[in-house]
């Protein structure tokens, strides 16, 4: 069983980094493999409404010119999705959210239903708010939301300072553990019983 952990932050060895080396460490002692990719700081796209990903059912954005795709085409690797980011004006990195919001609409299909995380790392506050924003599409997609002791935040400003956050710390640990522990209880596979979707019927409030 693997996790994949998505470090947002364009710094790669910050703070974001450091919480989502904790995590994968601790999985790797409950035996779950992790890979951390990290999305860089170059220039990425945003979604520009453009449909030819459905249209052509690629499972991948059209466009191919930034590290969207790359991170995608991990989705159908791995059983779990853990994806952390900084917090700007109380919000996730905004290259975090334009990758992310293409790679789940081109390619929800290999990642929806699978257990997933998001942790927000600041130097003061906005946290709460950016880890919600974070976790929104994982309720669109049927992926169990994986919890931990406390709201999965990590406070630290200078490169490294998060190790100083014992509670943060501890959190990151106790995610990693919930996280193993739902993928045993599943051997990696969606919850056995679990209902079947309904076809969707969406509805428009303008007519």
């Amino acid at each position: 069983m693997k996790v994949l952990l998505v470090n947002g932050s364009p710094r790669q060895k910050g703070n974001t980094a450091v919480a989502l080396t904790r995590v994968a460490q601790e999985l790797s002692k409950e035996g779950i493999e992790s890979e951390i990719v990290w999305i860089g700081n170059s220039p990425v796209r945003g979604c520009i409404a453009c449909g030819q990903c459905a249209a052509k059912s690629l499972r991948r954005c059209i466009f191919d010119d930034d590290i969207c795709n790359r991170v995608s085409e991990k989705f159908s690797e791995v059983d779990g999705l853990i994806i952390g980011s900084p917090v700007y004006y109380g919000q996730p990195n905004g290259a975090l959210l334009a990758i992310l919001q293409r790679a789940f609409y081109s390619n929800s299909a290999s990642i929806a239903g699978k257990p997933a995380a998001s942790i927000a790392v600041c130097r003061r506050g906005g946290a709460t708010a950016a880890f919600e924003a974070m976790n929104m599409p994982f309720q669109m997609l049927n992926m169990p939301v994986v919890t931990s002791q406390y709201w999965n935040i990590v406070y630290g400003r200078e490169p490294g300072e998060a190790e100083l956050d014992t509670e943060g710390m501890q959190t990151m640990r106790t995610l990693a553990r919930n996280m193993a522990w739902l993928l045993k209880c599943t051997d990696g596979k969606p919850a056995p019983g679990r209902p079947s979707d309904e076809p969707w019927e969406p509805m428009h409030f303008i007519r």
